[in-house]
């Protein structure tokens, strides 16, 4: 087996190469959606998550923010009743990290968030399980895992970046559509599905790469400008929400976060 290449037991007939492409992908682990670095086989068009190919190899974990808790690894969310993860209250649809004795999910990359996000011009970002101050997106306190910034002049709820992808990226969440890496298209090879959907986005963003990706609206979206302070506010805003995002898509590089950027519509 060379560097890099693993059998993955979720697809056992081909080795999965660790790639890098700066689009969108589909995970076929978790069914979240992902950028940047992925274990794909090219024949197959099957793609995971770092964190997804890698769980199975830490089959139990903790967390900091519940100390009682053992997860266990999952290929599928436990039981008959629809689950969520309680980092991003995204529905589970595949692989996921489950507590058998508190009932909490995570998915694989939320497991994964890092705690502390470093940003440009030395912005610093903290993941909490709950912050008190309003969601600068949402307006709303509370509700789900939440990055802020070490100001403590911003904060962002893990969901409302999930929600703002769900939003912009509804095709490669919900009819299993991929944006091929040759080609930057929106593309249906995956589920069999007719292909050729790529004008029922409407709006796109270029890549570095020149490839053609749906926009992420609604990323500017601010509940807490002052007066005087919208620019510097607006600023940091966009740094946050860029980070924030790369690390939820499972790669919270500066590379990503640049790229990120370049699909935020202004």
């Amino acid at each position: 087996m060379k560097y890099g290449e693993i059998i993955h037991f979720s697809h056992p007939h081909h080795t999965l190469r660790l790639e890098y492409h700066e689009t969108p992908f589909k995970c076929d682990g978790c069914r979240e959606v992902g950028i940047g670095s992925r274990f794909k086989c090219s024949t197959c068009d099957y793609d995971l998550h770092k964190q997804c190919a890698l769980a199975a190899s830490n089959p139990s974990i903790r967390h900091a923010f519940y100390p009682k808790c053992i997860f266990q690894f999952m290929s599928r969310p436990p039981g008959n009743v629809p689950r969520y993860c309680n980092a991003c209250e995204k529905d589970v649809t595949g692989f996921v990290y489950h507590c058998h004795r508190c009932g909490f999910d995570l998915h694989p990359c939320c497991a994964s968030l890092p705690h502390v996000l470093e940003a440009k011009e030395g912005l610093r970002l903290y993941l909490y399980q709950k912050v008190r101050s309003a969601c600068h997106r949402c307006g709303r306190k509370g509700r789900s895992w939440s990055y802020r910034s070490s100001c403590k002049n911003y904060n962002l709820h893990v969901a409302c970046v999930t929600e703002m992808l769900v939003e912009s990226w509804h095709e490669l969440y919900y009819r299993s559509n991929h944006i091929n890496s040759n080609t930057g298209n929106l593309s249906n090879t995956k589920r069999g599905i007719g292909r050729g959907m790529s004008n029922s986005i409407g709006i796109y963003g270029m890549s570095s790469n020149g490839y053609r990706v749906p926009n992420i609206v609604g990323a500017a979206k601010n509940h807490h400008r002052r007066k005087g302070k919208v620019k510097r506010c607006c600023e940091v805003a966009a740094l946050a929400v860029q980070v924030v995002i790369s690390a939820v898509l499972g790669d919270p590089t500066a590379i990503i976060a640049g790229v990120i950027g370049s699909f935020i519509s202004r």
